[in-house]
């Protein structure tokens, strides 16, 4: 069986090649003789249909630890057809490759945080040579960016997918329109304050619709995760024009539309006081009270002395929550987001 074609020479990949094309894009290791392989598929649809949009990518794998990206990012690779569909996709299921490969975060060929990367260096680090590919290859044959995200073993999220606050007001009603295509139970806008270097904010930048999302947590596979990123991105094609049908109702327990809600302000982000062990008294995605007990923080270097209680500092919806038992000082606890009037 024939599989991805080697690529060292940028140039050698045709972006508009008609049909699927699969790659494996080399990226040398910085002190070592050897390489990460990237994969990487184009397609380009053999339908005659004039489509809305001028390419669509997605990417699983920005960080190694979240698999539903790369699960649902490899499934599409496999399963769109491109005789069925015009305009171009591109799919990067592990952009980290080698942060995928060892199921961690981060790279742990240079220590970076492929999404704090951007827009990358061609004379930097690995990390950094992949986000200037991005950048410089990919971005400028596309028009729509989703990048695939979940908690890791960092945070618990409520299902969502996600957007930077944007001024641009089009761009920001086209970005909540092709957010909601996903049928999460939650939009989230979401600070940019906090840290510099991300994928999205690379596109937005640059006047894309740019879409990210938390789809799962805990370094597992979620089913509804995948099911909603699968789905939500066909749904985009099919929006675009790119692929037949009408658009997918993916939840078919839940009426309403996805809720959008707002954590765009860095105080919106709560940090641990104390080092301890967190024990949550909420489940994710539940409305609370400013006030209301979310959880206790306990002390074990004195099992007799009393929990820490952790109340709610505003009402909202619980959008994310640390995940493992153990938690620093200074690192996020939780967030609480609240409704957008629209």
């Amino acid at each position: 069986m024939h599989g991805p074609t080697l690529i060292h020479d940028f140039s050698k990949i045709d972006f508009e090649k008609p049909g699927k094309h699969h790659y494996n894009v080399a990226f040398h290791h910085d002190s070592s003789w050897g390489y990460s392989l990237v994969p990487l598929t184009v397609i380009n649809g053999l339908e005659n249909s004039m489509p809305r949009a001028s390419g669509v990518a997605i990417f699983g794998g920005t960080h190694g630890n979240e698999w539903e990206g790369q699960v649902t990012v490899k499934r599409l690779a496999h399963d769109l057809d491109p005789a069925e569909m015009s305009g171009r996709a591109i799919l990067v299921p592990q952009l980290s490759e080698s942060a995928c490969g060892a199921n961690t975060r981060i790279s742990p060929l240079d220590g970076v945080n492929m999404n704090r990367a951007f827009p990358g260096n061609p004379r930097g680090s690995i990390s950094y040579r992949i986000a200037n590919f991005v950048k410089t290859r990919i971005f400028p044959q596309v028009r729509v960016v989703i990048d695939v995200h979940a908690g890791g073993n960092e945070g618990g999220f409520a299902l969502c997918t996600s957007f930077h606050p944007i001024p641009d007001r089009a761009q920001r009603e086209e970005m909540n329109l092709v957010a909601a295509l996903f049928d999460t139970p939650f939009i989230l806008v979401y600070t940019s304050d906090m840290a510099s270097g991300l994928l999205p904010e690379e596109a937005e930048k640059e006047g894309k619709i740019a879409i990210g999302g938390e789809f799962g947590f805990g370094e597992s596979v979620s089913l509804s995760g995948v099911r909603h990123a699968y789905e939500g991105f066909k749904n985009v094609l099919r929006h675009y024009g790119m692929l037949a049908g009408n658009i997918l109702k993916i939840d078919e327990r839940r009426v309403a539309p996805p809720r959008l809600v707002d954590a765009s302000k860095l105080e919106d982000y709560v940090p641990a006081p104390r080092t301890g062990i967190w024990e949550p008294l909420v489940e994710l995605g539940a409305d609370i009270k400013q006030g209301d007990l979310v959880g206790r923080l306990h002390d074990f270097s004195d099992h007799s002395s009393a929990p820490l209680e952790i109340r709610s500092h505003r009402d909202g919806a619980l959008l994310m929550m640390h995940f493992p038992a153990h938690i620093d000082k200074g690192v996020t606890l939780y967030v609480i987001a609240q409704d957008v009037q629209q």
